[in-house]
C-alpha cells in the first residue's frame, strides 16, 4: 500500500482503491461493502484502585514492559534502561542512545525504545540528538538500527512487541499502528481519538493504551477492528499513568512526572511503579 491510500484509509476510514483500504483489520474483498463493524453501545467503564509499588532508580519512568525476568524500564531523563524484579529489586541498569525516552518493549531478542524528540535538558549524559526515531537495540542497549516511525507517524509514545510485529502509538497520524518489525512495513492503522496516548499492553489479542489526560483511563482496543471493547477510569489523585504492561494477568504503570502542560514533578507520585486492581 503507499502511502497516501494509507493514509486517507487511516484518517477518513476509506482508501481510494477498496480492494487495498483497511477495514476492521484487513483489506475488503471485491464486492465488499464498507460498515463501521462498531457497536454504538457505549463501551462498559470500571474503576480501577492504584496502588503503588515501589520507586525506579532514577525517578521518571515513562516506558515500561514486562518479561519473565521482571520489569524493564524506560527512564525520560537520564534515558536508561532499567530491569528490575517484581519486588522492585534492580537488575541491572545500563545507558542508552534514546532521548526523551516514550516508548519500549522488549521482544524478538531485541529492546526496542522510541525517542520523542530532543532529550530532557536536565539529562546527565548530554546527546545531540533531536528527532524522533524508534531504536532497535541489542539486550545490552547497543544500537542496531534506527527506524523513522512509518509514513511520518511523528511522536511514538507507546511500544508493544507481539508475535514478530511491533505497535506503535503513532502521535501525528492518531492511531495505533502495527508494523513488520523485519521490515518496519506497516500492517494496520486504527484511528483514535484520546487527549494523550501513551503506553500499550497486550491483553490476549486486545491492546490496552494509556489515555493519560486530566483525567486518566486505560482504554482497552480490539486490534482486529479498533474498536473500544472496555474503559478503566482512574480517580482524581492518582497516580499519572505512562508507561503501561501487563504482567500475570494485572495491569502495571509507571508515573514520569512529566505531563504536558504541568510543572516538572506536580504529580506527588512521581518515580512510582503502580498496579491496577478492579
Amino acid at each position: 500500500m503507499r502511502r497516501r491510500e494509507f493514509l486517507a484509509a487511516v484518517g477518513a476510514g476509506a482508501a481510494l482503491n477498496p480492494l487495498r483500504a483497511f477495514a476492521q483489520g484487513r483489506p475488503l474483498a471485491p464486492g465488499e461493502v464498507r460498515t463501521s463493524g462498531r457497536s454504538t453501545t457505549p463501551p462498559p467503564v470500571r474503576k480501577g484502585t492504584v496502588t503503588k509499588l515501589f520507586k525506579t532508580p532514577d525517578g521518571h519512568p515513562n516506558a515500561l514492559d514486562a518479561t519473565a525476568e521482571g520489569f524493564w524500564i524506560g527512564e525520560q531523563v537520564t534515558d536508561r534502561a532499567i530491569l528490575m524484579d517484581f519486588s522492585g529489586k534492580e537488575l541491572k541498569a545500563f545507558q542508552t542512545e534514546c532521548h526523551n525516552c516514550s516508548g519500549l518493549a522488549v521482544g524478538g531478542g531485541y529492546l526496542w525504545m522510541s525517542a520523542n524528540g530532543a532529550a530532557q535538558f536536565d539529562r546527565p549524559i548530554k546527546i545531540d540528538r533531536t528527532n524522533q526515531e524508534i531504536l532497535q537495540c541489542d539486550m545490552s542497549g547497543k544500537v542496531i538500527k534506527r527506524h523513522d516511525v512509518p509514513l511520518g507517524g511523528g511522536a511514538c509514545t507507546g511500544l508493544e512487541y507481539v508475535d514478530g510485529k511491533l505497535w506503535i502509538v503513532a502521535g501525528r497520524l492518531k492511531a495505533l499502528m502495527q508494523v513488520d518489525a523485519e521490515t518496519f512495513q506497516p500492517i494496520i492503522a486504527h484511528p483514535f481519538q484520546m487527549a494523550r496516548p501513551h503506553g500499550l499492553a497486550w491483553d490476549n489479542g486486545a491492546m490496552w493504551v494509556v489515555d493519560g489526560d486530566d483525567a486518566a483511563r486505560i482504554v482497552k482496543m480490539n486490534v482486529q477492528t479498533g474498536a473500544t471493547i472496555e474503559i478503566i477510569q482512574l480517580a482524581a489523585g492518582d497516580p499519572d499513568p505512562h508507561g503501561l504492561a501487563m504482567h500475570d494477568g494485572k495491569l502495571y504503570f509507571c508515573d514520569a512526572g512529566i505531563h504536558p502542560g504541568w510543572d516538572r514533578d506536580k504529580s506527588p507520585s512521581t518515580g512510582w511503579m503502580c498496579r491496577v486492581d478492579l
